[in-house]
């Protein structure tokens, strides 16, 4: 038979997403599964989203333009303005979800065979675009032992070569949870300036950061317009995954162009996904309140359980709604699998991600699992004592 191409044999198995056979079949023997593998919340969409699309009259859905509509992304301009971010609606494109964002920037920055630095363990489908578009991931290793913290600038240095186009990080991260701060963004941004990088930052988890921390946008920084590109999304802002709606924000006006080409390539984001995006900017306040405040309460309640496990390590997320646990097995994989084919505790067990995926370096993250704290206290609770019961009785 015709080959496959190599690029789609290097293409990586999504670890959130690649164990779901084995889920679908213990759920067929009748198993409950909590789900911590994705980030998906529970959390109520928006009425007002919802019923913009209910009650919309539209008799021809026809195409939006294909940086987005200009309704919408004039309220986008609001959204970052209430922020503390002067943007022009212009400076912004809507993509199909946050996912095409990514792959538009690294087709219209990278050339094959170019390099991006990122701190891994990082976002597992950035690696997935990177593939997809020819270029290499040159990651630096954070750790669980200081929390997932910036490493320091003299490893960035280390690894800038002639092929090095840009430096990205997730703020507040996926899978780890940590928040950059001011200073860390600052480090970032000097090193930017003086190897004339661009600096790419994911921040679609702006509004979830806790315990009295800020989020820091690298569109505030002064003097980078030129390098800096923003990543956003409704999905997780106002739990409408399923919308597939993102941006990419950036003053630098060739870059934009450039993207714009890509976009035109795909015609346009779609018009109904919108439509329910733009009427949940007029979500009020108090809705991000009430949201955060359940994920702080989840997120104590998880770390508190956990730490009762024997011999686990935990990086303590300052934000978004995931966590990287590291268990007293050899292979965490294996560990997630066996959960769902071999253990239930009254005929439920625990869908978790393994972490391995989450890095690009080998043989790294093999005994780590990411969580995603997206369920209801009770929940959360019940599941941690099938994973605490599991370690139990599980052999490597």
């Amino acid at each position: 038979m015709p080959s496959i191409s190599q690029k789609g044999r290097n293409m990586p198995e999504s670890p959130i997403r690649k164990l779901v056979p084995y889920a679908e079949k213990a759920e067929a023997k009748g198993k409950s599964i909590y789900y911590l593998n994705i980030g998906q919340p529970d959390i109520k969409t928006p009425e007002v989203a919802l019923k913009a699309v209910k009650e919309n009259n539209i008799e021809v859905l026809s195409y939006s333009r294909s940086e987005g509509s200009d309704t919408y992304r004039k309220k986008i301009a609001d959204y970052y303005a209430y922020h503390n971010i002067k943007v022009s609606h212009t400076d912004i494109i809507v993509t199909t979800g946050a996912s095409e964002a990514i792959s538009f920037i690294f087709g219209s920055i990278m050339d094959p065979d170019d390099e991006v630095i990122i701190c891994e363990p990082f976002y597992a489908n950035y690696i997935a675009f990177a593939t997809a578009n020819s270029i290499k991931v040159r990651p630096i290793i954070s750790s669980i032992e200081d929390n997932f913290a910036l490493p320091s600038i003299a490893e960035f240095e280390k690894l800038i070569s002639s092929r090095t186009k840009a430096i990205m990080i997730c703020n507040p991260g996926n899978p780890t949870g940590y928040l950059y701060s001011k200073e860390e963004i600052e480090q970032l941004a000097d090193i930017a300036k003086r190897h004339d990088l661009f600096l790419i930052s994911d921040e679609v988890y702006r509004e979830f950061t806790y315990d009295g921390h800020s989020h820091y946008s690298i569109l505030e920084l002064e003097g980078l317009d030129e390098h800096t590109i923003v990543i956003d999304s409704v999905s997780k802002r106002y739990s409408m995954c399923g919308a597939r709606i993102g941006c990419l924000v950036t003053r630098n006006e060739t870059i934009r162009y450039t993207v714009l080409k890509f976009a035109q390539a795909r015609l346009s984001p779609p018009t109904y996904a919108q439509i329910a995006s733009e009427a949940a900017l007029s979500t009020p306040q108090s809705y991000f309140e009430d949201v955060k405040k359940e994920y702080i309460e989840r997120r104590d309640t998880l770390i508190s359980e956990l730490q009762q496990i024997e011999g686990i390590k935990i990086g303590i997320p300052k934000g978004a709604f995931y966590c990287i646990v590291e268990l007293p097995v050899k292979n965490a994989d294996h560990f997630a699998r066996w959960l769902l084919e071999s253990f239930s505790i009254d005929n439920e067990t625990v869908m978790v991600a393994p972490a391995e995926g989450f890095y690009s370096t080998k043989g790294i993250g093999t005994n780590q699992i990411r969580i995603a704290y997206v369920l209801n206290k009770q929940d959360l609770i019940k599941a941690v004592n099938i994973i605490k019961e599991a370690l139990k009785v599980y052999k490597d």
